[in-house]
């Protein structure tokens, strides 16, 4: 019998643009993280390369979105095509705030549907699977090729807010387009749901027009897939407290990309806490005093292990 050393090992490698968060996750699988080498030439052209054999291996590569996107996303091409020529068994993407995913249809004559492009290049690079949190759009599954898990966190939050014990509860959506996620959080804490009705006049602005729902007199945690200059916070947050709801507002989101203008326009809301996760790096936990953040590791940990062993993850989302 012919043995095969690295026939379906589960390695994890790292990019440069999260490697706090896959330290975190190989720590939880109890796995010593992948050797691989990344470097730039002197014109800034990225070269990257596994350190060692990946050849029958079930990789995982983790790579987010962020400040230097498309850094971040071209490093990720070099990889996964180096990993497919490397004869790995499987290739996982492990991307936790999908880049590009607010440009997921035409909403105007000209524009590009940049989340497919993504998708594309993802597959033709060489991944064979992806996993994500908390898509900007589901359709966006459709986008792709092969499997795509799309995670949602809403049990993340809602085990912390239970924790709190907090009394009189709604749930806001900033969006209608949010409304189906925030309302998986409200079903789960037993509570009812509002919407706001928001437009936008330009990118990264947002007007609040109405509220759906009633939120007088009640304690509004305001739930977003993704906190990126603030605006939508802005304009939700004063949508609640034009409508009488209590002063003591909660701000929940599972990406917190907190592009500029942001941590000035969430330190000027007064927020009660506000509550993340670590699917982007946070690098201003001392520039506000009430965040919280979630660690998506041990969760993302369990997931991986389940694919490595062909189990199925929805016993994980419960």
């Amino acid at each position: 019998m012919i043995h095969f050393a690295n026939k379906n090992s589960l390695k994890v490698f790292a990019g440069t643009s999260h490697p706090k968060l896959a330290k975190e996750i190989a720590r939880y699988l109890k796995l010593g993280m992948g050797k691989m080498v990344i470097k730039k030439f002197a014109n800034g052209e990225i070269y990257a390369k596994p350190d060692e054999s990946v050849r029958g291996c079930d990789v995982f590569i983790v790579q987010t979105g962020g400040a230097v996107v498309n850094e971040s996303m071209m490093e990720l091409f070099i990889m996964l095509d180096a990993f497919k020529r490397s004869f790995a068994h499987h290739i996982h993407v492990i991307m936790p705030y999908f880049a590009y995913g607010r440009q997921d249809r035409v909403a105007s004559a000209h524009e590009p549907i940049s989340a497919r492009l993504l998708a594309d290049l993802i597959s033709t690079a060489g991944a064979t699977h992806l996993v994500t949190l908390s898509l900007h759009s589901g359709q966006t599954q459709g986008f792709f090729n092969f499997p795509v898990d799309n995670l949602h966190t809403h049990r993340l939050f809602l085990n912390y807010l239970k924790k709190k014990r907090l009394k009189n509860l709604v749930v806001v959506s900033t969006d209608a387009g949010g409304a189906k996620a925030a309302k998986r959080l409200a079903d789960e804490l037993g509570v009812e749901i509002a919407i706001v009705n928001k437009t936008r006049p330009s990118h990264n602005q947002a007007e609040a027009n109405s509220i759906v729902g009633e939120v007088k007199g009640k304690t509004p945690i305001i739930f977003d897939d993704m906190i990126d200059t603030g605006g939508s916070v802005v304009a939700a947050v004063g949508a609640v407290r034009a409508a009488g709801a209590k002063d003591e507002i909660y701000l929940t989101a599972t990406h917190a990309l907190f592009s500029d203008p942001c941590i000035e326009r969430l330190n000027s809301l007064k927020l009660k806490e506000i509550i993340v996760t670590d699917s982007l790096p946070i690098t201003c936990e001392n520039q506000l005093s009430n965040l919280t953040v979630i660690s998506v590791a041990p969760f993302l940990a369990g997931v991986i292990k389940n694919i490595h062993e062909d189990k199925p993850i929805s016993p994980l989302l419960k």
